[in-house]
């Protein structure tokens, strides 16, 4: 089980109070009792050790190991029954000079249920055990992945650990060559509105044409690159009232015959019949010209876009063209297949080692490339049934991993880390709305927690955890509640730079004296 930060920095504290005493010889006793467990049985068996203690040599000793027995028999005759957790009871003599006696007990029934039953007589108290809870096992798998890169990391209580990065060999979206259109060409979306294709994103839904069944179709936009060419391999075509600015070696489909011809620019003739789109009917139009692109120089730069469509086209202008060369796309597709498939790899690695300890896996990224990498059928059967949801993304990277955490929240609900973040969102939501009801630094709400005007009491873990407890203890004399958080979110960042507390009030109190 996560434990909350306030019950780990509570049990760290008992801890290091245990661990400030050492005995002489083997006399401080350490007691851990299961949950469910009869106390009755415990001090039946305390009692025996007893009797067995009078076996021992050293009459201080003896005298030690008994009366701590005696000390922590007494203690249990005054608990009930055991905790739903189960119980750690420690007891001996801490006096710090040789022959003085300072019998102590203490007890604490676990932030998490003990499984384990012990009696031990040592030089030292037992709190490996206590220690192992503050210790954070159960990880949640974070992957974050485009077609070009991927993150892999896990979630550990409130940290994100990264494991491993990699990049795909799919080629860039920058090259010299290739078929190419002009960048303020208007491309059909699924939504009905138009877009010039330079604002296009992969993973859109472009409208596009079936020939075969002589349809209309929404296909994804799998490739976009930036394309320059001379300005002497560019030209304009108009055909009715479209125009189009295309390179001379781009594909247009031409009516022939009745048949669908693919042709090149550089081959298209006037009175060429190319298929126009209107009102998403299908009309036949004839080329009226196809000028030069005109520039003092022919030599100079034009900067094109070229796209890959997985139907192998769309409507630009108006007027169906071809996409991108089927050579080059086949190309990115095995290397967006290669690329899925070393994520997948590297997943397995990183994440099925963990066992039970994996929590499940959240994976993010653009909508359509997720989708395409769980179609894949590159995972395993184990990692599928780890995978708790999926999230769209806008970014990769670490800001990606960010993005994730941030939009995964109802997947980690039962998480502390959702739980912080919540409660901070409330305190930045009443300071936008009405400052006249929260406070932040240390003078104001001191000010605020003498006038026991604070509802909650938010404590940054970066304080002294003296000044922890001593707040803690203030406040709740107030009836206040106290959340301790994390510096390991953003919002806990934000807390600690505004001086580490803050509280939201249950009145407005006016400001104080400067």
């Amino acid at each position: 089980m996560s434990l909350a930060i306030q019950d780990k920095l509570h049990l760290k504290k008992f801890i290091r109070d245990l661990q400030s005493h050492k005995a002489a010889h083997t006399e401080f006793v350490s007691v851990y009792i299961p949950q469910g467990y009869d106390l009755t049985k415990i001090i039946n068996h305390l009692a025996e050790e007893q009797g067995t203690a009078s076996n021992i040599k050293s009459a201080s000793t003896r005298k030690n190991v008994q009366s701590a027995l005696e000390k922590m028999i007494q203690h249990l005759r005054t608990i009930q029954k055991t905790p739903p957790n189960g119980l750690a009871v420690f007891s001996g003599n801490v006096a710090s000079m040789e022959g003085k006696q300072d019998l102590r007990v203490w007890s604490i029934e676990p932030p998490a249920p003990l499984n384990i039953r012990i009696y031990r007589c040592d030089k030292n108290f037992v709190v490996d055990i206590l220690e192992e809870m503050m210790a954070e096992h159960r990880v949640y798998g974070l992957v974050v992945l485009d077609r070009r890169d991927a993150n892999i990391a896990l979630l550990r209580g409130k940290t994100i650990i990264p494991l491993q990065k990699t990049h795909s060999e799919v080629p860039g979206k920058f090259k010299a060559g290739g078929q190419c259109i002009g960048k303020d060409t208007a491309v059909v979306l699924s939504n009905g509105n138009s877009k010039k294709i330079e604002k296009l994103k992969e993973g859109e839904l472009v409208l596009s044409y079936d020939f075969k069944n002589k349809t209309f179709i929404y296909s994804p936009c799998t490739a976009i690159w930036k394309v320059t060419k001379k300005s002497k391999e560019v030209v304009t075509i108009v055909a009715g009232d479209s125009s189009i600015t295309a390179s001379l070696d781009h594909t247009f489909f031409v009516n022939i015959k009745n048949k669908v011809k693919e042709i090149p620019v550089r081959q298209l003739k006037w009175s060429d019949t190319l298929f126009k789109v209107k009102h998403e009917k299908i009309v036949l139009t004839k080329i009226k010209t196809i000028k030069e692109n005109i520039k003092t120089n022919k030599n100079s730069n034009v900067d094109l876009i070229d796209i890959s469509v997985k139907n192998q086209n769309f409507i630009a202008n108006g007027v169906i063209v071809h996409n991108s060369a089927q050579r080059f796309a086949r190309i990115r597709e095995g290397a967006y297949k290669d690329h899925f498939k070393k994520i997948a790899e590297y997943m397995k690695d990183q994440f099925l080692s963990l066992g039970n300890n994996l929590q499940g896996i959240i994976i993010g990224g653009p909508g359509t490339t997720v989708n395409d990498f769980l179609n894949e059928d590159a995972l395993t059967g184990d990692l599928k049934r780890k995978i708790l949801g999926t999230k769209d993304l806008s970014y990769t990277g670490d800001d990606g991993l960010h993005e994730l955490l941030n939009k995964c929240e109802d997947l980690l609900a039962e998480e502390e880390i959702a739980q912080e973040k919540k409660i901070m969102l409330r305190f930045f939501e009443q300071m936008r709305d009405d400052m006249t009801k929260i406070v932040y630094g240390e003078k104001e709400t001191m000010r605020a927690m003498e006038m026991n005007a604070i509802d909650l009491l938010l404590l940054s873990e970066s304080l002294p955890e003296d000044k922890i407890f001593d707040l803690e203890e203030q406040a709740r004399k107030g009836n206040s509640t106290v959340k301790i958080i994390s510096i390991e979110t953003r919002e806990g960042v934000q807390l600690r730079d505004l001086g580490g507390i803050a509280g939201i009030l249950r009145f407005p109190i006016g400001p104080g004296d400067n």
